[in-house]
C-alpha cells in the first residue's frame, strides 16, 4: 500500500510540473503587460528581466506553503488517506482548469482557482466525515471557515478597489505629464521617477521578499521595525539618482517599468508558488510523516496533525520550481495569448475588437456617458479647456506599434505593487492577477483609450473577463467537489478513470488551442501589413506593400479555395462526412479572415496619391469581393452535400461520379494555375487561362443537360439529383467567380 502511495506522490509531483508551466502561462500577463504593452524593451530584454525576477522569487520563497497545510482544511481531523484523496483532485482540476483558460486567453487566478479547489475537495471529504462518523464531528469543525471566508472576499474585493484607483492615478498623471510626456520631464521626471522606485522597494520588501529565507531574525525586525525611515531614505536617494540619469539622457519611465516588471515577476515567484508546489508538498511531507511511522499505523488510521506545523520547503525544490518557471515563460505560446487579450482591451489606438457588444455594455456606456456629459456642464469652460488640452492626442510620444505609452506603463506596474503590498501589510490576501488586470483596464479608461467607437467592445470584454474568473470559482469549487468524491469513493478505478479524463481533458483543450492559433495567425498576417501600411509616408512605397500584399493574400485564398472544392466533390464521391464537416468548418474561419482583409484596404487606400487612389483602391476591392464569392460557392456546394450524406440518402450514381470525376481535377488545376499566376505576378498565359475557363464552363453546362435527361427518364435518384445539380451549379461560379478574380488582379498589379 506505501508502495502505491509513493507513486501518487510521484504522480503528484509530475502533474505539479505541468502545473507551473499552465500557471506561468495565465499569470504571465501580472508582470509582462506594461512592459510589453508600451515596447519598453526588446522582448528579449523584458523576458530576462522577468526570468530574473522569477528565478530569485522562487529561489528566495519560504513559508508560503501554509495555506496549502492548514489554511482551509484542519488535518488533525483528516486521516492520510483523506489529505491524498484531496490533493489529487485538487491537482488534476487546477491543471484542466488553468489550461482551458490559457487556451482561450483568458487571464484567471491562480490564488482563486487554488482556494475554491481546497475548498471543494474538503468539503467533499467533510460531508463523508460528518455522515460516517461515530463520534458526531460537525461540518465547522473540519473547515477553517472563517480563513476561507476571508481569503475570499479580500480576492474579490480587489477588482473594484484596483479598478478605482487605476482610474485615479492615471488620470492624474495623465493631467501632469500629458501625452508629449517627453517635454514635461525636466520638471516632474526625478520626482515621479524617486516614489515610483520607492513604491517599487517597498512593494518587494513587504510583499515579494517578506516570507523569504533571508528575511529572519535581525534583518526582517529592523526592516519592519524602521519601515518609515527606509521608505524616506529611499526616496531622497531614488530622486537624486533618477535626476542624475534623467541628466545623462537616460528615459526614467523606462526604467520605472522594467524595475516595475522585475518586482512584479518577484513578488509572483516568491507569493504565487504556492499555488503550484504548495499542493504536492503537503503529498510530500504527509508520505514523509506516514513513512516515520514505520508501518506501526495505517493509512487509513494516521490522522494527519503533523501539518499544523509550519511548512519548512528544502531549497532544492524552489530552485527546481524557479528554473522550470523561467524555461514555461520563454516556451509557453499561451502566455502571450493571455497578455494579447490584456493588451487588446487597454490598447491607445482603434483596431480590431475580439469581443461583441453586450447588453449589459450598452447600458453602461450610455449611463456613464450621460453622467459624465452632466458632470462637465458644472466645469467652467476655461478649466474645460485646459483638461482637453492635457489630453491632445496629437503629440503622442508612444514607441513603434505599442499598445500605449512608458506614462502608463509606469502607472500600472507602480499602482499594482503599491495595491499588493498595502494588502499585504494588513493581512489581506489579494489576487494578482486580479489587480494588475483591474488597474490596467482603469489606467486605460481614465486615459481616453475607451472611445466611443470601441468603449462598448472594452467594456464588454472586461465584462467576460471578470465573469471567467466567477465562473473559475466556481468551476474550481463544483469539479475538485465531483473529483473528489469520484475518488474518495472508487479507490484505484476511480483514480485510474479521473487520471484518463484529465488527460483527455488536455489533449482537446491542445487540439482547440491549435486550431485557434491557426485563425490568429491570419489575422496576424492583417494587423502586420496595416502596421506597414499605417508607418509608410511614401505614396509609392505604400503602393508596392499594398500589391505585394494583395499577391500575397489572393494566392492563400485561391490555394485554399482550390484544396476545398477538391476535398468537398470527393468527399460526395466517396461518402465521406468527415471530410465534408472539415470543409465546412474551415471556410466558416477563412470568411471571418477575408472581413479583416478589407482592412488593408481601407488604409490602403487612404496612403495612397488621389489621382490613382480610386481605381486601384476599386480593384482591390473587387478582387477581395470575388475572393469572397468563390468562398461562398464552395460553402453552397459543401452544404447540401453535408447534409445529404449525413441523411444516409443515396449515393452519386455511377454515370455522376465518372462526370464529375473528370472535370474536377481540370478545375483544381485551373484554380492553382490562377493562384501561381497571381503570386508570381507574372500574366504570361493569362489569355490561355481565360480560354480555358470558357472551356471549363461549357463543360459544366454539358454536365447539367446530361443529368436533366437522365431526370426525365426516371434514372436517377431525385435528391441525389438535385444535389448533383447543385454541385456543378457552383463550380460554374467558381469558375466565374476566379476567371473575375485574375482580371481585377491584373488591372491592379499592372501599371
Amino acid at each position: 500500500m506505501e508502495t502505491l502511495y509513493l507513486f501518487l506522490v510521484i504522480f503528484i509531483f509530475i502533474l505539479a510540473i505541468f502545473d507551473l508551466s499552465v500557471g506561468v502561462s495565465n499569470d504571465a500577463v501580472n508582470f509582462l503587460n506594461s512592459a510589453i504593452g508600451s515596447k519598453v524593451a526588446s522582448f528579449r530584454v523584458v523576458m530576462a528581466v522577468a526570468a530574473a525576477g522569477i528565478f530569485i522569487g522562487a529561489s528566495l520563497s519560504n513559508g508560503m506553503m501554509d495555506v496549502a497545510r492548514h489554511g482551509i482544511f484542519q488535518p488533525q481531523y483528516f486521516y492520510f488517506t483523506d489529505i491524498m484523496c484531496i490533493l489529487l483532485a485538487v491537482m488534476l482540476t487546477d491543471i484542466v482548469l488553468l489550461d482551458v483558460f490559457n487556451s482561450l486567453g483568458m487571464p484567471t487566478s491562480t490564488t482563486v482557482s487554488l482556494v475554491f479547489e481546497l475548498l471543494g475537495g474538503t468539503v467533499a471529504l467533510a460531508l463523508i466525515k460528518v455522515i460516517k462518523s461515530p463520534d458526531g464531528l460537525e461540518f465547522a469543525t473540519l473547515i477553517n471557515t472563517d480563513k476561507a471566508f476571508t481569503m475570499i472576499l479580500a480576492i474579490f474585493l480587489s477588482v473594484a478597489i484596483a479598478f478605482l484607483f487605476g482610474t485615479l492615478a492615471q488620470y492624474l498623471s495623465r493631467i501632469i505629464f500629458t501625452f508629449d510626456y517627453k517635454k514635461r520631464m525636466k520638471y516632474f521626471a526625478a520626482l515621479f521617477g524617486g516614489l515610483a522606485a520607492t513604491a517599487i522597494l517597498y512593494f518587494m520588501l513587504i510583499k515579494g521578499l517578506k516570507e523569504s529565507a533571508f528575511m529572519t531574525g535581525a534583518v526582517k525586525e529592523y526592516i519592519y521595525g524602521h519601515t518609515s525611515k527606509i521608505v524616506w531614505q529611499s526616496f531622497a536617494g531614488f530622486t537624486v539618482l533618477m535626476q542624475i540619469l534623467y541628466w545623462l539622457k537616460v528615459n526614467i519611465f523606462k526604467v520605472v517599468v522594467l524595475m516595475g516588471t522585475f518586482s512584479l515577476a518577484l513578488a509572483f515567484a516568491g507569493n504565487d508558488l504556492v499555488n503550484f508546489i504548495g499542493v504536492p508538498l503537503v503529498g510530500y511531507s504527509s508520505y514523509m510523516d506516514l513513512l516515520a511511522q514505520n508501518g506501526t499505523v495505517a493509512p487509513g488510521a494516521f490522522l494527519m496533525s503533523s501539518l499544523l506545523e509550519p511548512a519548512q520547503t528544502p531549497w532544492y525544490f524552489l530552485t527546481g520550481a524557479g528554473l522550470i518557471m523561467v524555461v514555461a515563460l520563454f516556451a509557453s505560446k499561451k502566455a502571450r495569448q493571455v497578455i494579447k487579450t490584456s493588451l487588446d482591451l487597454s490598447r491607445q489606438s482603434e483596431g480590431e475588437e475580439h469581443f461583441g457588444a453586450s447588453p449589459v455594455a450598452r447600458v453602461l456606456v450610455r449611463t456613464f456617458s450621460g453622467a459624465a456629459t452632466s458632470v462637465l456642464a458644472c466645469v467652467p469652460v476655461g478649466a474645460r479647456k485646459w483638461i482637453n488640452g492635457r489630453f491632445n492626442k496629437d503629440g503622442i510620444t508612444m514607441e513603434n506599434q505599442a499598445s500605449f505609452d512608458l506614462v502608463r506603463a509606469s502607472v500600472n506596474v507602480v499602482l499594482s505593487g503599491l495595491l499588493i503590498a498595502m494588502g499585504t501589510s494588513l493581512k489581506l490576501p489579494l489576487s494578482t492577477t486580479y489587480v494588475t488586470f483591474m488597474v490596467a483596464m482603469g489606467s486605460s479608461l481614465a486615459d481616453h483609450a475607451w472611445g466611443r467607437e470601441t468603449a462598448v467592445y472594452r467594456i464588454t470584454g472586461v465584462i467576460s473577463v471578470i465573469g471567467g474568473w466567477f465562473i473559475t470559482a466556481g468551476a474550481a469549487f463544483t469539479i475538485c467537489f465531483v473529483v473528489a468524491l469520484l475518488i474518495y469513493t472508487g479507490g484505484v478505478a476511480g483514480m485510474g478513470a479521473m487520471v484518463a479524463l484529465a488527460v483527455y481533458m488536455l489533449v482537446r483543450s491542445h487540439l482547440i488551442y491549435k486550431k485557434k492559433m491557426r485563425k490568429d495567425a491570419l489575422k496576424e498576417e492583417v494587423n502586420t501589413t496595416v502596421a506597414q501600411l499605417r508607418d509608410t509616408t511614401d505614396s509609392r512605397e505604400a503602393l508596392a506593400l499594398f500589391r505585394k500584399h494583395s499577391r500575397e493574400e489572393l494566392y492563400k485564398d485561391l490555394s485554399f479555395i482550390s484544396q476545398a472544392f477538391e476535398t468537398a466533390v470527393n468527399g460526395f464521391i466517396h461518402e465521406n462526412l468527415k471530410d465534408e464537416r472539415k470543409v465546412l468548418n474551415e471556410i466558416e474561419d477563412m470568411k471571418t479572415h477575408l472581413k479583416q482583409v478589407k482592412r488593408v484596404g481601407t488604409l490602403g487606400v487612404t496612403q495612397l496619391d488621389h489621382s490613382i487612389a480610386v481605381d486601384k483602391g476599386l480593384y482591390y476591392y473587387q478582387g477581395n469581393d470575388f475572393a469572397s464569392e468563390t468562398l461562398f460557392s464552395v460553402r453552397r456546394l459543401a452544404e447540401p452535400i453535408k447534409e445529404h450524406i449525413d441523411n444516409h440518402f443515396n449515393p452519386l450514381s455511377g454515370i455522376q461520379k465518372e462526370d464529375i470525376g473528370k472535370i474536377a481535377p481540370d478545375i483544381v488545376s485551373f484554380l492553382n494555375r490562377c493562384a501561381e499566376m497571381i503570386q508570381k505576378n507574372d500574366y504570361w498565359g493569362f489569355d490561355l487561362l481565360i480560354t480555358e475557363s470558357a472551356s471549363l464552363l461549357n463543360q459544366l453546362i454539358t454536365l447539367k443537360k446530361r443529368e436533366l435527361k437522365r431526370i426525365q427518364g426516371q434514372n436517377s435518384s431525385t435528391k441525389t439529383s438535385m444535389v448533383y445539380l447543385n454541385m456543378i451549379h457552383e463550380s460554374q461560379n467558381v469558375v466565374s467567380f476566379t476567371t473575375n478574380l485574375l482580371k481585377v488582379s491584373r488591372k491592379f498589379q499592372k501599371e
